[in-house]
C-alpha cells in the first residue's frame, strides 16, 4: 500500500525543514510514486522514525497540526508507514499527547494486517519493527489498553519477526533470549546463532554480546579470545557517541586487560577487515 501524493509530500518537506538527509525525504517520495530502484539503501523505517522525530516545531508554512491530520487520514486508509509515524509518536509523546493504548493500537495494526508481507518488500522493515514492538508490549502488558502480560505471546512475536522477516534487532533479541533461562532456555549455542545472524547485519549489541560470549565461551561455545576480541572492537567502534558505548567499552576493556598481547594484535588487525564487510549500524 502507498502513501497519497499529498502525505509524501508533507513527508519530504517536513524532513528537508529539519534538515533530515536526502534519502529521508526520497524515501518518503519514493513511498508515494513506487517502490526505490535499491530497497537497501533508503529503507521505509528511516523515513518513518525520521518524520516522528522532525513533526514537533516545524514550520516553513507546513503545521505540525497538517502533519499530524495527513498522518491520521493515511493511517485510516490503512498505510502502513503512516501507522507506524503515529504508533512512535504516541509511544514518545512527540507532537501528541503521550499515550501507550493508541501506541500499541497502530503497531497492532501493521502487525495483523501485514504478517505474511513480503520478507524483502517495500514495508517489510515497518512490519518487523512493529512486531518487535508488540513483543515489547506484551513482555510487560499494556494495562490501560486492556492488553494483559503475556511474556509467551511477546516471545512469539520476536520469533516471527526474526525468522519470517529477518529482522537484525528481533534476531538480537532472541539471541540474549537464548542466554537466559526464563526466556528461551540457557542454549548458548543458538545464542551465537542469533546473534551471530544479527551482528552481520550491522546490531552493535548483538556484535558487542556475540563478542563476549564468544571471548569467555559458554559451555558448548568454546572460547576464541581472537575472535571475540575481534567482535569486541568492531562494536566498540560502532558504538561511538551512541547510548550504547558505556557498556560496550567496558565489555571491551574487561576482555582486552586479561587478553594475550599477540590475540589483542589479532585482534585489532582483523577488526579492520571486520568492519568493513560489515553495513554501516
Amino acid at each position: 500500500m502507498r502513501t497519497s501524493s499529498a502525505l509524501a509530500l508533507l513527508f519530504a518537506a517536513s524532513l528537508a525543514l529539519l534538515g533530515a538527509t536526502p534519502s529521508f525525504a526520497q524515501a518518503a517520495l519514493a513511498a508515494a510514486e513506487g517502490p526505490p530502484t535499491d530497497l537497501g539503501t533508503v529503507p521505509a523505517i528511516d523515513a518513518a522514525q525520521a518524520l516522528a522525530s522532525a513533526l514537533d516545531g516545524a514550520g516553513g508554512g507546513v503545521t505540525a497540526m497538517d502533519q499530524i491530520t495527513a498522518l491520521q487520514d493515511a493511517a485510516t486508509a490503512g498505510d502502513p508507514m503512516a501507522q507506524f509515524q503515529l504508533g512512535l509518536m504516541y509511544e514518545s509523546g512527540e507532537g501528541v499527547s503521550k499515550d501507550r493504548a493508541k501506541a500499541f493500537g497502530y503497531f497492532a495494526e501493521i502487525a495483523n494486517q501485514h504478517a505474511d508481507a513480503a520478507p524483502k518488500g517495500t514495508e517489510a522493515d515497518i512490519v518487523a519493527h512493529s512486531f518487535v514492538k508488540m513483543g515489547e508490549y506484551y513482555q510487560d502488558g499494556v494495562p490501560e489498553a486492556g492488553i494483559p502480560k503475556d511474556e509467551g505471546y511477546s516471545i512469539k512475536l520476536l520469533l516471527h519477526a526474526a525468522t519470517y522477516f529477518g529482522d537484525a534487532e528481533a534476531q538480537y533479541r532472541v539471541g540474549m533470549l537464548y542466554l537466559d533461562k526464563d526466556g528461551l532456555g540457557d542454549n548458548p549455542v543458538q545464542s551465537a546463532r542469533w546473534l551471530y545472524s544479527a551482528a552481520t547485519k550491522g546490531n552493535v549489541a548483538a556484535q558487542a554480546h556475540l563478542g563476549d560470549l564468544l571471548f569467555n565461551g559458554d559451555g558448548q561455545v568454546k572460547a576464541n579470545p581472537v575472535e571475540g576480541l575481534t567482535w569486541l572492537t568492531v562494536a566498540s567502534r560502532n558504538s561511538l557517541q551512541t547510548t550504547d558505548a558505556s557498556w560496550i567499552a567496558d565489555l571491551l576493556n574487561a576482555a582486552m586487560s586479561v587478553a594475550s598481547p599477540d590475540a589483542r594484535k589479532q585482534a585489532t588487525d582483523q577488526a579492520d577487515s571486520l568492519q568493513s564487510s560489515l553495513p554501516t549500524p
